[in-house]
């Protein structure tokens, strides 16, 4: 495939990310001055919770709410926006240092049990073999449907210190409306959401769990972030797509990626078979290019705490 050809591939593959796939690969839009100050945030200390993570209003079922057993030191979060907003993170600060966080969509929602039923794979075991193969650090945003259909895979990559688990709400419904036609939450409801996500994550036995979450299709506004302000989140975006939903070609999926990153980069790629069938394939391209370009590989704990 030539060069022209596989750019044409990848393009398409972005716009069917945000268009299908209900956008966990796409965005919304520009930020509004509260949202850009709530992403300006800045790192709190390693080791120490933001304000919100501390607030006496979080909820039981949050991260700061229950810390997990065994970690020398709480994952690093962001302070929060003004009015206490979410912070929402994209690319570290610190861009000269040659570091790249692969993240991945554990992607399954919560009305898609008979699909799973019906022999449909929202798992990809083989793309979580090669990631430990080639020793690559990850963050997998993970919905707590996901969890609950593969308690036994949540729980290994959950207790694998290769591996952090990050939220991708339980249902994988909108915080903001409109996202790509996915059904909306509630201010009460989305911070309901956020909680039983991280109660799944439990529920399946995974310790190595963050502080950390992933709106569905990308979605957020100041009503969205300020709807988790007592969660003890940080949002956690992207700056590079890969193009990996529904795409068919590994190669063009790869070059995609290796276009755009850049140091301190946050990728943003799946992790369910039925929806990103070639990410694996992409990923065994990806990795060794990247390591060749003097690129190291890290969780975005690693990167929000620089």
């Amino acid at each position: 495939m030539t060069n022209s050809v596989r750019k044409v591939a990848a393009a398409a593959a972005t716009a069917i990310l945000g268009a299908v796939l209900a956008g966990c690969g796409g965005g919304a839009g520009a930020p509004d001055a509260g949202r850009e100050a709530a992403r300006m945030g800045t790192p709190a200390a390693p080791g120490s919770a933001s304000p919100s993570a501390s607030a006496p209003a979080a909820a039981a079922g949050s991260p700061a709410a229950a810390p997990q057993a065994g970690a020398s030191a709480k994952p690093p979060t962001m302070a929060p926006g003004p009015n206490g907003l979410t912070p929402v993170f994209e690319r570290a600060r610190q861009q000269t240092d040659k570091t790249v966080a692969l993240t991945f969509d554990a992607d399954m929602t919560s009305d898609q049990g008979p699909r799973a039923e019906g022999g449909e794979h929202f798992d990809n075991p083989a793309l979580i073999s090669t990631l430990r193969t080639l020793k690559v650090p990850s963050t997998i945003f993970m919905t707590g449907r996901w969890a609950e259909e593969y308690p036994d895979q949540a729980k290994a990559i959950g207790t694998d210190p290769n591996f952090e688990i990050a939220n991708h709400s339980y249902s994988h419904h909108a915080f903001k409306s409109p996202c790509y036609g996915l059904p909306a939450l509630d201010a009460a409801a989305a911070r309901a959401d956020v909680d039983r996500a991280f109660a799944a994550f439990r529920q399946a036995g995974a310790v190595n769990t963050v502080p950390y979450f992933r709106f569905p299709g990308g979605c957020y506004d100041d009503q969205a972030l300020r709807a988790l302000s007592t969660a003890g989140v940080t949002a956690v975006q992207w700056d590079v797509v890969s193009g990996d939903a529904f795409a068919t070609d590994p190669v063009a999926v790869a070059e995609q990626v290796l276009a755009g990153v850049k140091p301190g980069s946050v990728v943003v790629m799946h992790c369910t078979r039925s929806a990103a069938p070639v990410t694996e394939e992409a990923v065994q391209r990806i990795v060794p290019e990247l390591r060749k370009r003097g690129y190291r590989f890290v969780k975005v704990s690693e990167l929000i705490g620089r």
